[in-house]
This record gives structure tokens, C-alpha cells and sequence, in this order.
């Protein structure tokens, strides 16, 4: 991470030291659709635009870590992330605030696709050792710090393995805070699930750096039909919990698949079980952010697997 770019005490210290002391807002116009954080597209002096999201000053944890994932996933130089401008507190607002490089939306078209289908596939196949623990190469998965799935906090220790990871870092901690919606006989089912985790699920041939919540709203097509990804939940772990987000809440167009499996070949027969495990982390998440309304497929997963 750049440590240069903590610590604004204000938006427009962070404007300038992105663009220079001539650099000024002009107007700053709310974007709808965060579920989170307030957004904006703020226009300077000269016409360029900025994307600002700001939240409450005591959230800047949140920014924090979005800025180290997006700066993660840059760093790849696999596939495309906007690039951090800077975050702080700003003491007039009385917000905390990220500020990034704004990306010009454009229609999701066949090329975007397959380059997007591409790029991921890249990524997950990129050298990541040094996103977990650089002092210990058999630690292969988590991160270098925790951060959020949504508003949800997100467990990173760093392990030797995937299964184990997933086991205590992603499904413990979300079934532990369900618990108040699972009755005993699915908790114990709950638990007999994790003890046997390693019967459904597979220690990956190799890490991969994830993007960590890949539902189509944080996929961008940008100019010229680019690939972007944006608010990462970024972590090491097996590249099938990514493809398996981009599913669960209905599946990308075809040429996509297609285009990822060109290089990075998805395991046709054993994979769609597995998703229906990488897919109970997130819907647990979700339960437990948004209530009972997602009960109903955590519990048919639990018992699934553990009947």
C-alpha cells in the first residue's frame, strides 16, 4: 500500500496532492445505489472527475482496506482496478472518505466479456505469495489483513491450508454470528459440515489472488469494451470461490465461462458441488446482514452436505 496517500485531513488536500495546489472541487453529484457508503462523482477545476465515497469517520477501517485490496489487485497489472487518489478523515465534512479515479460506465458488449473472462482467468493465475505472509511461503491463503465481504467483517489469518482456511476464516465466523436464526438440529448439522469439510472440498493446485465478492455489480465495462473490478473483499484462496460469486446471483453471459476457461480450465465435474459450498459463505453473510429472508438456502446447503 501507499503510505503517502493516508491520512488527508480533507478531500481537497487529497484532490491536490493527487493533481496539484491549482487543482479545485467544483461540484460534487451524488451517485444512487451503495448499499454502504454515500457516493459521488466529483468534478474538478478542469473537467476531470474523481469518484468519492465517504461514510462515517468512524468507518474509515472500511476504506482502509478497500484501498489495500484494489491496490493488490492493481498490482497484478492482470486486470484493471481504479486507482486510489487517496482516503482520510475529512474534518470539515466530518466524514471519511476514499478517493479514486472515476471510470466512464459503457454497455457490457461480447469483447468486454471475453476480455473480462480473460483477465480474471490471468489474475487467478498470477504469482500472489506476497499478498498473505512474505516471511512464511507455506502460508498460501488469507491476506495481509482482515477486511469486509459488504459491511461484514472478514477473517484473513493467514494458513498452509485452503480448507482449513475456509473452514475458520470464512464459515466459522459467519455460522457462529447465524446462530440466532439456525435451531439446534441445523447447528449441529452446521458443525458436523465443518468437521468434514475436507470431504467436499479440494486443496487447490496452486493460490490464487481473488477479488473476494465478484457479483456482477462490481464488474465495470469502461471505454474501448475494458474490464474493470471494483469494491474487492480481496484475499488468497482457491479461484473457484470467485467464479462461483459470479453465479449466485444469477450466472454472466456464456462467452465469459468460455473465455476464462481458456486459461484457466474449470473443473467441469467437481466444481459445481464445491460452488454450492463457496456459495453458503456468502448467502450466510447476507443472512446475517439482511435477515431471515436468506435463512431458507443457507439451511438447504447445511443439509445438504450434512445429512
Amino acid at each position: 500500500m501507499d503510505h503517502s496517500k493516508i491520512g488527508f485531513h480533507s478531500l481537497e488536500e487529497a484532490v491536490q496532492a493527487a493533481f496539484g495546489e491549482s487543482a479545485v472541487i467544483l461540484r460534487s453529484d451524488s451517485i444512487p445505489g451503495g448499499d454502504i457508503n454515500d457516493a459521488y462523482r466529483v468534478t474538478l477545476s478542469d473537467g476531470k472527475k474523481i469518484f468519492v465515497k465517504m461514510n462515517l469517520t468512524g468507518n474509515l477501517n472500511f476504506f482502509l482496506t478497500e484501498a489495500g485490496g484494489l491496490e493488490a489487485l492493481g498490482s497484478s497489472g492482470k486486470i484493471k482496478v481504479p486507482e486510489v487518489l487517496g482516503y482520510g478523515i475529512d474534518e470539515r465534512r466530518g466524514r471519511s472518505f476514499l478517493a479514486m479515479e472515476y471510470i466512464e460506465s459503457a454497455p457490457r458488449t461480447e469483447a468486454y466479456w471475453e476480455r473480462f473472462g480473460h483477465q480474471l482467468a490471468e489474475l487467478h493465475r498470477a504469482e500472489c505469495g506476497l499478498f498473505v505472509n512474505p516471511e512464511d511461503e507455506k502460508q498460501k491463503y488469507g491476506f495481509s489483513e482482515d477486511n469486509y465481504i459488504g459491511a461484514g467483517p472478514q477473517k484473513n489469518d493467514p494458513s498452509e491450508s485452503w480448507i482449513e482456511f475456509y473452514r475458520e476464516c470464512r464459515l466459522l465466523p459467519q455460522i457462529r454470528r447465524a446462530e440466532r436464526y439456525l435451531d439446534p438440529s441445523v447447528r449441529r448439522k452446521a458443525e458436523r459440515l465443518l468437521d468434514h469439510l475436507d470431504s467436499y472440498l479440494r486443496e487447490p493446485e496452486f493460490p490464487s489472488l481473488l477479488h473476494g465478492d465478484l457479483w456482477s455489480g462490481n464488474m465495470m465495462c469502461g471505454p474501448g469494451s475494458s474490464a474493470w473490478i471494483i469494491d474487492p473483499a480481496a484475499y488468497v484462496g482457491d479461484f473457484e470461490a470467485d467464479l462461483a460469486m459470479t453465479q449466485l446471483f444469477g450466472s454472466l453471459p456464456g462467452r465469459f465461462y468460455a473465455a476464462y476457461s481458456e486459461i484457466n480450465p474449470i473443473d467441469r465435474e467437481g466444481y459445481p458441488e464445491r460452488r454450492k459450498l463457496y456459495d453458503l459463505y456468502h448467502l450466510l453473510n447476507h443472512l446475517n446482514l439482511f435477515g431471515a429472508g436468506y435463512l431458507g438456502s443457507v439451511v438447504e446447503i447445511i443439509k445438504r452436505f450434512a445429512d
